[in-house]
């Protein structure tokens, strides 16, 4: 096991991680990147929808993040520093790309990787392509505050610390964005369990429109910090 001193290195925070690259120790960037490279290219996939293009806009991300260790104040989380760090690299290139045709979404591998898994791989994964292909469809200020709020888990707060917005920004471009989601999605709703895909399949992936509640956490439940 590797160590800092008398500590081992899966114990030492995230901040005093930072500090130690900032001051220049070559093992202590790695870990961190090991620690939150899996759900960093969740956000990334999710967010623009191409592999290519998000591994390209996670090693923007990292490498960005390396570069900027310096500048991080210990304000927030340094996982919410990170995740705002992802989300722009991720806006940046869908600005980019605005006028370029669509792009072919991943490989089976790729969304098995980070589809819930529902008890018939085949509808699981029509059912994330018809999901993915309707965030497409969607401006990509609202597609990145869904991402972050009903597929990520994180609340309404924490979603504007990342993307650097008030809070009630984050609710009027969600709300848009699951208003813009539901005509697109409704031939989800009206499957039939003959075609494998019930309603708490369908309703696990799809973003809801609350009346009153809050918004849904929809896969990895629970706030990121």
């Amino acid at each position: 096991m590797l160590l800092f001193g008398n500590k081992q290195i899966d114990t030492i925070p995230d901040k005093e991680l930072l500090a130690k690259h900032a001051q220049g120790d070559p093992r202590a960037f790695p870990e961190l990147v090991s620690r939150h490279r899996d759900r960093m290219w969740a956000v990334a996939l999710r967010t623009i929808g191409d592999q290519e293009e998000a591994a390209d806009a996670l090693q923007d991300a990292f490498l960005s993040a390396y570069r900027a260790a310096g500048k991080f104040r210990g304000e927030s989380a340094v996982t919410t520093w990170l995740h705002r760090i992802v989300v722009n690299a991720c806006l940046d290139r869908l600005r980019r790309r605005t006028a370029r045709p669509t792009v072919a979404f991943p490989d089976d591998d790729v969304l098995d990787a980070v589809a819930p898994k529902n008890a018939d791989p085949t509808s699981a994964h029509e059912l994330s392509l018809d999901v993915a292909d309707a965030l497409r469809q969607i401006p990509y200020e609202q597609r990145a505050a869904l991402v972050l709020v009903d597929m990520m888990g994180y609340t309404v707060e924490d979603a504007a610390r990342v993307l650097e917005v008030p809070p009630g920004t984050i609710k009027s471009r969600c709300a848009r964005g699951r208003a813009r989601l539901v005509p697109l999605l409704r031939h989800l709703r009206n499957r039939t369990d003959g075609n494998n895909v019930g309603p708490s399949n369908v309703d696990s992936q799809v973003p809801a429109v609350p009346r009153q509640a809050g918004p849904s956490v929809l896969e990895e439940g629970g706030s990121a910090s």
